[in-house]
């Protein structure tokens, strides 16, 4: 593939037959290549181990892939592929096998369900997605399972999952600042509709987490909402789960009516965005400064955005561990959730 392709993992479960799909509309959407990879499953491993160990020529080199068979099956009834796509039939655990797969093919992204068919039904992310998530050297997009999809009657098209192009674009050019076009609530998870969210920490954020979300609204051609949370001292007026409201660049002129921490994370935003503005010239911004927990609200805009993007952890803390915001929007969005690694660390430390 010439260019970096979306790399979809797969185990033939409904929750990874749903991160194909996705998969599949956002390599289209992009004008790229996709590689379907999915673990062998423990007999088909052995198999090969004894085949290769004895050298025995009477044994069939093929052994039993069920779960690529079937996955070639649902793909190839799809309405229209990427120009290419690619399988891969990998080996080992499934985190280590896909960390291997994302470090040689330099994946655009690499898409994988919030569950397999192990585990519990209850487990809101399954071990193996936290694991890639927290450990791939490329974004992680985890597609939660159904159970988890919100009611979207107010969403672009009713559609479900996010998918790349499933619904219209929201804030296009032209509509009225901080309204949407669709006729949504201007205020809440209504807001987000069809966009791509970025929740940034205008200070700390790495730009890597950055370009993915705008370069992911570019190929939608949809608006990016930018989220950002800001401490606010415990008080009798504190209105807790209080709608935010988004506000357009232009609007930043105007004080209005926001508090000092507000208009100061505002003012900070605008001038961490202001270059991938240049970049992106085409790509509507709506900002979003909100007071206290900045994962409960990307949590609730992920019941209409199209993509939830964060950054997995702060560039200068060289640990395993997921950051708090990155991994409570992963526990619990409604929809589709990018985790974006410093992919050049040093340049960000």
């Amino acid at each position: 593939m010439s260019n970096p392709p979306v790399i979809a993992a797969v185990d033939g479960s409904d929750h990874s037959l749903r991160a194909l799909e996705w998969a599949r509309t956002a390599a289209l959407s992009r004008g790229t290549g996709l590689l379907v990879a999915h673990v062998l499953p423990d007999v088909s491993q052995l198999y090969a181990g004894r085949r290769s160990s004895l050298h025995d020529p009477n044994e069939p080199e093929r052994f039993a892939d069920p779960v690529g068979d079937y996955v070639r099956g649902v793909l190839e009834a799809a309405p229209e592929l990427p120009r290419e796509v690619r399988y891969e039939a990998l080996e080992g655990s499934v985190p280590e096998a896909l960390r291997v797969i994302a470090a040689e093919a330099a994946p655009t992204m690499l898409v994988m369900g919030s569950r397999g068919r192990g585990g519990f039904a209850t487990l809101l992310l399954g071990s193996n997605s936290r694991a890639v998530a927290t450990t791939a050297t490329c974004p992680v997009v985890v597609v939660p399972h159904a159970d988890r999809d919100a009611p979207r009657a107010d969403a672009p098209g009713g559609a479900h999952g996010g998918a790349p192009g499933g619904g219209a674009p929201g804030g296009a050019p032209g509509g009225a600042p901080g309204t949407d076009p669709h006729g949504t609530d201007p205020h809440g998870a209504g807001a987000s509709a069809g966009r791509v969210v970025l929740g940034l920490h205008a200070a700390e954020t790495p730009e890597d987490v950055l370009l993915f979300a705008f370069a992911e609204a570019a190929a939608r051609g949809t608006t990016v909402q930018v989220v950002s949370a800001y401490a606010v001292p415990p008080g009798p007026t504190l209105i807790v789960d209080s709608p935010f409201q988004v506000i357009p660049p232009e609007a930043l002129a105007d004080d209005g009516d926001a508090v000092p921490a507000e208009r100061e994370m505002l003012r900070s935003q605008t001038q961490r965005l202001a270059p991938l503005r240049t970049r992106y010239p085409d790509v509507p911004v709506e900002q979003a400064a909100v007071p206290g927990d900045a994962a409960g609200r990307l949590v609730d805009a992920s019941r209409t955005a199209a993509l939830v993007v964060v950054g997995r952890h702060h560039p200068r803390r060289r640990s395993l561990l997921m950051g708090s915001v990155a991994n409570a929007v992963l526990q619990h969005a409604h929809g589709p959730v990018a985790v974006v690694p410093a992919l050049h660390p040093d340049e960000d430390a």
